[in-house]
C-alpha cells in the first residue's frame, strides 16, 4: 500500500499573546510574554498568582450568546481557531465531500471550569441534585470535535484525544496517520485548553509544577535558565487543516508545509516526573525520523516541549544532543512556553503552527526570559535566548510531553 502524503493548508490560532494567527506569529517573533496577574478569579490567597490567559476576548464576537452558554471555554476556544483556520485555507465547504471531512482534536483536561462551578453550586445547596443539563456535554472533552462537526457538517473520523500535554500532538499525530491510509480526505485537528481557574492553579500548586514568581510574572516562563522554578498556565487553542496532498493540489489550496512523520513513546517511569535522562524522548524522536525518513543532519529547528521545571529541561536536551549528537550545535532549539506559557494539551497544537511559520517566514521564535547559563546545560547550544533569528527552515521537529510519560514528535516540512 501506497502511503499518501499529508499537508496542512490552514491554521488558527487563539493564545495568550495574540487572538488571530498573525498576532500570534507577530507576538513570537517581538519576544513578547502573555504573562500577567491572574483575572479570572481572586488568587490572593493562591501561591502562584499568574497566568498566561487569553486578553480582550468576547465569545460573542465570534458565536450567539446562547449557544455559547452550551460550551465551556475549551470548546468556545476551539470553535474560534478553527473558524479562521477553515477562512485561511479557503475551504470549500459546499464544494467537498463532507463524509470525508473529519475532526481530531485533543484536550488534556476538558471542561475544568464547568466541573468546578457546578461543584461550588452543588455543594452550597441543601443536598437537592440540581445539575445544568449541559453539565456532561459541556465538561467532556470529545464536545470539542462534536461540536466543530456539528457547525460545518463534517461526518469523516471524530473523536479527541486526551494524553495529558501531549493531546494535541497526540491528535495532529492521529489526523496524519488516517489521511496517510486514506481514511479522510481532510482532517480538522489540533487542540484547546481553558484551565486557568482555582481548581487548575490550585491543583498544579498543590504539585508544586507551577512558578511562583510573583514578583515579575512577565519573566516567569524562563525555559533553560538556571533560576526557572516551573511551568507557566497558559490557555487558548491552536487549529490546522490537514489535507491530502493530491486533495490540495486539485483545488490550488495554500499549502504551509508537509507533515513528514511521527513518533510516539512512554517513559513508563513515573506519573508525572519526566526519565532523568530523557529515555522516551530519545526514543519518539529517533522514531519521528525513522518515520520521516529522514536523517537527524536534515532537521534545522527543534520546538521544544520546554516547559520550564528543572528537571524536564534538562532532560530534553539531554536526549536531544544524544539523538543529534555534533549536529545538535547546528539546529536552532527553542521554547516558545517561554512567551505563551503552557497550554497543556493546546501547547502541541501552537507550537506545531510555530514551526510551519518558522518554515515559511525563516524566522526561529525565541526563547525569552534567559538571564542565567545553567551550568548543567551545554553552552554551545543554540538555544536561540531572548531574540528571534533569521535561518532559512526546511525540516523543523515539534516535541510534546505529558504527565503519564506520553511522548510525541511531529516533523515538517517545506514544500518546494
Amino acid at each position: 500500500m501506497t502511503l499518501k502524503r499529508v499537508v496542512v493548508t490552514g491554521l488558527g490560532a487563539l493564545t495568550p499573546i495574540g487572538n488571530t494567527l498573525q498576532e500570534y506569529w507577530e507576538g513570537l517573533k517581538a519576544g513578547k510574554s502573555g504573562c500577567a496577574p491572574i483575572t479570572r478569579f481572586d488568587a490572593t490567597h493562591f501561591k502562584t498568582k499568574f497566568a498566561c490567559e487569553i486578553k480582550n476576548f468576547d465569545i460573542g464576537n465570534f458565536m450567539d450568546r446562547k449557544e455559547a452558554r452550551k460550551m465551556d471555554p475549551f470548546s468556545q476556544y476551539a470553535m474560534v481557531a478553527v473558524d479562521e483556520a477553515i477562512k485561511d485555507s479557503n475551504l470549500p465547504i459546499a464544494g467537498i465531500d463532507l463524509d470525508r471531512v473529519g475532526v481530531i482534536w485533543g484536550s488534556g483536561i476538558g471542561g475544568l471550569l464547568t466541573f468546578q462551578e457546578e461543584m461550588k453550586t452543588y455543594a452550597k445547596g441543601d443536598g437537592t441534585p440540581r445539575f445544568n443539563p449541559f453539565f456532561i456535554p459541556k465538561m467532556i472533552p470529545d464536545l470539542s470535535a462534536g461540536h466543530i462537526s456539528i457547525k460545518y457538517g463534517f461526518r469523516g473520523p471524530n473523536f479527541v484525544t486526551v494524553s495529558a500535554c501531549a493531546s494535541s500532538t497526540n491528535a495532529i499525530y492521529d489526523a496524519f496517520t488516517y489521511l496517510r491510509l486514506g481514511k479522510a480526505d481532510i482532517i480538522v485537528s489540533g487542540g484547546s485548553e481553558a484551565a486557568v481557574c482555582e481548581a487548575g492553579v490550585g491543583g498544579f500548586n498543590a504539585m508544586r509544577a507551577l512558578s511562583e514568581r510573583n514578583d515579575s510574572p512577565q519573566t516567569a516562563s524562563r525555559p533553560y535558565d538556571k533560576e526557572r522554578d516551573g511551568f507557566v498556565l497558559g490557555e487558548g487553542a491552536g487549529a490546522l487543516i490537514l489535507e491530502e496532498y493530491e486533495h490540495a493540489k486539485r483545488r490550488g489550496a495554500k499549502i504551509y508545509g508537509e507533515i513528514l512523520g511521527g513518533g510516539m513513546s512512554a517513559d513508563a517511569y513515573h506519573i508525572t516526573a519526566p526519565h532523568p535522562e530523557g529515555a522516551g524522548i530519545t526514543k519518539v524522536m529517533q522514531y519521528a525520523m525513522e518515520d520521516a525518513g529522514i536523517t537527524p543532519d536534515q532537521i534545522d529547528y527543534v520546538n521544544t516541549h520546554g516547559t520550564s521545571t528543572p528537571l524536564g529541561d534538562i532532560g530534553e536536551i539531554r536526549a536531544i544532543q544524544k539523538v543529534f549528537g555534533d549536529h545538535a550545535y547546528k539546529m536552532n532549539i527553542s521554547s516558545t512556553k517561554s512567551m505563551t506559557g503552557h497550554l497543556l494539551g493546546a501547547a502541541g497544537a501552537i507550537e506545531s503552527i510555530a514551526c510551519l511559520l518558522a518554515i515559511n517566514q525563516s524566522v526561529i521564535p525565541p526563547t525569552i526570559n534567559h538571564f542565567t547559563d545553567d551550568d548543567d546545560l551545554d553552552s554551545k547550544l543554540n538555544l536561540t535566548f531572548n531574540k528571534a533569528q533569521q535561518r532559512e527552515v526546511k525540516i523543523a521537529l515539534s516535541n510534546t510531553f505529558g504527565f503519564g510519560g506520553h511522548n510525541f514528535s511531529v516533523i515538517l516540512k517545506k514544500v518546494e
